[in-house]
C-alpha cells in the first residue's frame, strides 16, 4: 500500500492550511493527541461522551485551559469557531451544534476515571524531548494550586452542615412523607447566624457562643434525622446524601473535640463540606500563610515544568529529592546540575547528591571555598530557579485557569491542574518549533 502524501483535510478543506499557521494550529501540532487517545477505552464503550473521539476529548481539555474560559463559554466558542472544531477533530455540520453545556465536565470526569496522569505525562515529555534543551539541569520546588472555596472557618462549616441536615434532609423528608416537623431552634439560630455574619468584629467569646449553639443544633438535627428514617422505612436516601451525612458526622466529631480541647490538632481535618478531601496547606507566606488545594511538587528542565507528586495532604517536599532525580534520569538520561530552595539541603540529600557528583546551588557547609567558575554556576542556577521555575507558577495561575480550581471532586481537580500545566508547556514547545515551509523545495 502506497503512503498518502496529502491528508483528507488538506485535500477537501482549505481552512486547514489557515488553521496550521495560527497559534492554535501550532499548539495542535505540538501535542501527540493520537498517542494520548490510546490511553482511553474505545469511544464505543458505554459511558463515553458521544460527540468526541478519544483524541477530541483530550483536545477539548487542552482548549479549556488554552482559552481560560468556563465550560459554558468553551462550548459556545466550539459551536461557532471552526478552528476549535479542527483542534478536536469534530467539524460540525451547518445544522449541528452541541447543546450539552456540561460536556467539558463529563469529559473531565471520564478522563479522571479511565486515564493515568503519570502515563499521560510520560507520553507528552517523550514527545517533547527533542525540543527540550539543557536536559542535564533540574530545578524543583513545591506550590499549591488553590481550590475554589470561600475561606473556611469553623463557624461557617458548622452552619453549612446545619443547613444541609435541616433544609436538605429533615424538612424535605417531612414534606415528602406528610410528617410534622420535629421541634428545634433552627429558625432562631438562622437569625442569630445572620446577625453574627453582619458583625464587623467577631470576638473570641462570641465565636465560642456560636460554636456551642451550632454544635448542639447539629447533634439534635442528626438525631431527629435518624428518628425520621426509623419511622419511615420506605424512605431511601441516595448515595450522595449518604456521603454528605457521613461527612457531616465526621465534622461534628472533629469540631466537638476542638471545642472542648482548644489548641488541639487533628489529622485529616475537614475544612469544606462540599470538598471534604481538602486539607489546610501551611505555606508560610506573608500574605497567605495557609492555602486550601492540591500541593504539587514541580520539576523543571529546559523551561518545561512537570509533576513529581500531587497530593491534597501536606507533605515535606525535601524528602522527594531522591525520587525526583530518579524520574529525571528515567526521562532525560543524565543529570549534572540541580537547584532548589533552602528546605532541600539536608545532610541526607547532600550525601546523596555528592555521591553522584551532581553540582547544586546549595550553600556549602564548613569552610569550603569555591572557585570563580563554581560561584558563577551557582548564581546562574539560583537565578533560573527563582525566575523561570517560580515564575511558571504565576504564569499557570494567571493565564491557564489555575488561580482557583473550580472542578469538583478529588480526581477531577487533579485533571484540571494537569492540563493547565501541560498547555503552558505545549505553548513553549510550539514557540520553539520552526515555522513549516510554505512550499516544497525543488
Amino acid at each position: 500500500m502506497q503512503q498518502e502524501i496529502f491528508q483528507p483535510q488538506d485535500t477537501f478543506d482549505p481552512k486547514w492550511y489557515i488553521f496550521k499557521n495560527l497559534e492554535i494550529g501550532k499548539l495542535y501540532a505540538s501535542l501527540p493527541l493520537a498517542d494520548l487517545g490510546k490511553c482511553l477505552p474505545p469511544p464505543e464503550s458505554q459511558g463515553a461522551p458521544r460527540w468526541l473521539s478519544n483524541q477530541g476529548m483530550f483536545g477539548l481539555m487542552f482548549l479549556k485551559h488554552y482559552l481560560n474560559c468556563s465550560d459554558k463559554k468553551l462550548i459556545e466558542r466550539f459551536n461557532t469557531d471552526w478552528s476549535l472544531q479542527f483542534f478536536c477533530q469534530k467539524v460540525l455540520g451547518p445544522d449541528q451544534y452541541i447543546k450539552d453545556m456540561n460536556l467539558p465536565s463529563r469529559v473531565r470526569s471520564y478522563i479522571s476515571t479511565h486515564a493515568d496522569l503519570n502515563q499521560l505525562q510520560a507520553i507528552l515529555l517523550t514527545h517533547w524531548k527533542g525540543d527540550i534543551e539543557n536536559t542535564s539541569a533540574l530545578f524543583m520546588d513545591a506550590t499549591c494550586y488553590e481550590s475554589y472555596i470561600r475561606f473556611p472557618t469553623d463557624i461557617k462549616l458548622l452552619w453549612e452542615c446545619n443547613r444541609w441536615v435541616h433544609e436538605k434532609l429533615v424538612f424535605k423528608l417531612c414534606k415528602l412523607t406528610a410528617t410534622k416537623r420535629p421541634r428545634n431552634k433552627y429558625t432562631d439560630q438562622k437569625k442569630k447566624q445572620l446577625a453574627y455574619d453582619r458583625l464587623k468584629r467577631k470576638s473570641y467569646k462570641k465565636g465560642r457562643v456560636r460554636k456551642r449553639s451550632l454544635l448542639y443544633l447539629l447533634n439534635k438535627g442528626l438525631g431527629q434525622l435518624q428518628d425520621l428514617l426509623n419511622d419511615q422505612p420506605d424512605v431511601v436516601l441516595t448515595l450522595r446524601q449518604y456521603q454528605y451525612i457521613k461527612t457531616i458526622k465526621k465534622v461534628y466529631q472533629q469540631q466537638y473535640y476542638l471545642f472542648n480541647t482548644p489548641g488541639a490538632k487533628i489529622k485529616d481535618r475537614i475544612v469544606s463540606l462540599h470538598k471534604p478531601y481538602l486539607r489546610p496547606i501551611v505555606r508560610g507566606k506573608e500574605n497567605k500563610p495557609v492555602e486550601f488545594g492540591v500541593k504539587a511538587h514541580m520539576l523543571q528542565t529546559g523551561g518545561i515544568t512537570y509533576f513529581d507528586s500531587m497530593d491534597f495532604n501536606a507533605f515535606n517536599e525535601c524528602k522527594r529529592l531522591k525520587i525526583s532525580t530518579l524520574k529525571h534520569r528515567q526521562i532525560f538520561g543524565h543529570l549534572h546540575q540541580l537547584a532548589a530552595d533552602g528546605i532541600y539541603p539536608t545532610n541526607e540529600n547532600r550525601r546523596y547528591l555528592t555521591a553522584r557528583k551532581i553540582f547544586t546551588n546549595f550553600v556549602p557547609k564548613g569552610r569550603t571555598t569555591l572557585d570563580k567558575a563554581e560561584k558563577i554556576l551557582k548564581a546562574q542556577l539560583n537565578t533560573v530557579r527563582a525566575t523561570h521555575l517560580e515564575g511558571s507558577f504565576g504564569n499557570h495561575k494567571n493565564h491557564y485557569g489555575l488561580k482557583k480550581v473550580k472542578a469538583k471532586g478529588e480526581q477531577n481537580e487533579r485533571v484540571w491542574v494537569f492540563f493547565g500545566v501541560m498547555v503552558a508547556n505545549a505553548l513553549v514547545i510550539a514557540n520553539r518549533k520552526k515555522a513549516p515551509p510554505n512550499r516544497i523545495a525543488a
